[in-house]
């Protein structure tokens, strides 16, 4: 049985309420400089609306309160600006801010980092390789852009291509792709939903499958993160009660997962859902983003990790981001459904198709994925993968980091709780030349904060290992070691493959803003007025 690593540890209370405590001085301090600068004592470095005086503010609320007295502080965390390909190490850009954070200078050096931030799975985002070298190609061939969305001029035959071989790699019917992966869910969510049916959303889904299914009018029930029990209650709820006031039948009901979870490294309980899904007459759709080519014995995602037909899944989402290196999304399953969506998406009609390109980039690096380039370089990547994610996980329980997420799951979240420390130990790892990423509120719980690895099929040995080192040392430093004893398993269908003193002069020394960027359906699916016969008779996450 697998084991899971992904129960939620409570957060230590010395360190709760020092966080709490924390923000709540942040505050306060904020209040008072924003009194300041409307005396005129202090100079406003923000933007400001002129010629509106006696005007409610249009935009400053408390998110951009926020940004300017909390986020600004350590923004230098964030949004680094790199000058090289986001592969197994990139090159980062220098800066330092003279007024805490308000602005920053470029110092004209550079450092050299091994990235362990980008969602680079399989290692194509490279610029050298049979990738490179075709997509080059195709610009000389079809230009940089299509100029025209997919309904109008912007079909060409690299895309039909790549739908053909997108859906052929997922063992499906049909697949369609967009230029955009959060477009992918947010536009073409609202063609298969709309009021009279009911989408059932784990917690912590995607701030693109929240926006698709708020934009689609359905009425949406949420189920605590990958709880099967919770999301039995409610889809048992749904089917008995029907919609609310009436209690008429539910025209359909849409559960909506996705396959790894980005701020967790949570793997879902597949089998179960379809379970589920097939118990109650439901729908499933699932979002294969941070799984497709992450997980599986081919790389086919989360289905092909548990052994799952694909055709159970009603509709499979992912996108190229991630393992493909290039950008966009898809939607596969029944040709009925593809057809629906491409005639009735806003994505289809409203925006510019995918350049040819990118429609290369992921031909390409899908055929090696497949073995179709004549050599085996894909199934290498894929296993190196798994190979590279069990190693870099179990030596950071053994330095005794509090994990959370799947061993399978190349996303590995270290638990440090409180925003100063995720913030520390990202600035100390950057001085020995590691770039991770800090996570926290309000992508997590407030007392939730984490730094987040990446794995790669591109990192090697040594540089886990040159990691591992410099986890463990600044892992000292900062007081993050909060592993004391392991959280008790749950079980889980087996999958089909396993595949501060002188550090203070640190930070405040000349290197102390460097910065780099981490970057099968049926009809019934398809008719928002048609009953879902078979359901029976009778209100998200983060991003």
């Amino acid at each position: 049985m697998a084991k899971r690593h992904d129960r939620e540890q409570d957060t230590p209370m010395k360190d709760a309420i020092a966080t709490f405590f924390g923000f709540v001085i942040l505050e306060l301090f904020g209040h008072l400089n924003e009194a300041l600068r409307r005396m005129g004592f202090l100079r406003i470095h923000s933007s400001i609306e002129t010629g509106h005086e006696n005007y409610v503010p249009l935009y400053q609320d408390f998110a951009d309160f926020y940004k300017r007295y909390v986020f600004r502080r350590i923004r230098d965390c964030w949004n680094r600006p790199i000058s090289s390909t986001a592969g197994a190490e990139f090159t980062i850009l220098d800066r330092t801010t003279p007024d805490n954070g308000w602005h920053f200078q470029f110092t004209g050096t550079s450092t050299r980092a091994i990235n362990m931030g980008s969602y680079n799975y399989l290692g194509f985002a490279d610029n050298s390789g049979p990738c490179i070298d075709a997509t080059e190609a195709t610009t000389r061939a079809y230009g940089g852009a299509t100029c025209s969305t997919k309904m109008e001029l912007g079909t060409l035959d690299i895309h039909r291509r790549l739908e053909s071989v997108v859906s052929r790699f997922l063992g499906v019917e049909d697949a369609i792709t967009f230029g955009m992966g959060f477009a992918t869910n947010s536009l073409n969510i609202p063609t298969l939903l709309g009021k009279g049916c009911l989408i059932v959303s784990d917690e912590l889904n995607h701030a693109s499958i929240i926006l698709g299914s708020r934009l689609s009018r359905a009425n949406i029930s949420v189920f605590k993160h990958n709880d099967m029990q919770d999301l039995e209650k409610k889809l048992r709820e749904a089917v008995v009660n029907g919609q609310p006031r009436t209690n008429r039948p539910w025209k359909k009901i849409l559960v909506m997962v996705e396959g790894v979870y980005s701020m967790e490294g949570t793997i879902v309980n597949l089998p179960d859902i379809v379970r589920l899904k097939n118990k109650y007459k439901a729908y499933l759709y699932l979002d294969e983003a941070h799984s497709i080519g992450a997980l599986g014995p081919v790389g086919r995602g989360v289905v092909d990790y548990y052994g799952v037909n694909p055709r159970d899944i009603d509709v499979l989402m992912g996108t190229f981001t991630k393992s493909f290196g290039a950008v966009g999304g898809y939607i596969a399953g029944t040709k009925k459904l593809i057809n629906h969506i491409r005639s009735s998406s806003f994505a289809t009609h409203y925006a510019a198709s995918m350049s040819a390109a990118v429609a290369q980039q992921v031909i390409s690096s899908i055929k090696i994925i497949m073995g179709e380039d004549g050599t085996d370089e894909g199934q290498k990547r894929i296993n190196q993968l798994a190979t590279n994610t069990r190693y870099f996980r179990r030596k950071l329980e053994d330095l005794g980091f509090l994990l959370y997420g799947d061993k399978d799951s190349p996303i590995v979240p270290v638990l440090m709780f409180m925003p100063s420390k995720i913030t520390l130990f990202t600035r100390l790892a950057l001085n020995d030349n590691i770039a991770v990423v800090p996570v926290g509120f309000p992508a997590t719980p407030i007392d939730k904060c984490r730094v987040r690895f990446c794995l790669s099929a591109a990192h090697t040995k040594e540089m886990l290992d040159k990691t591992l080192e410099v986890c463990s040392k600044v892992g000292d430093i900062v007081g993050c070691k909060y592993k004391r004893r392991k959280a008790p398993p749950l079980s889980l269908p087996s999958p089909s493959s396993s595949p501060i003193h002188k550090y203070i002069q640190v930070w405040s020394g000349p290197n102390s803003a460097k910065l780099f960027s981490m970057t099968n359906s049926s009809s019934s699916l398809l008719n928002h007025n048609g009953p879902l016969k078979t359901c029976g008779s009778t209100g998200f996450g983060h991003a």
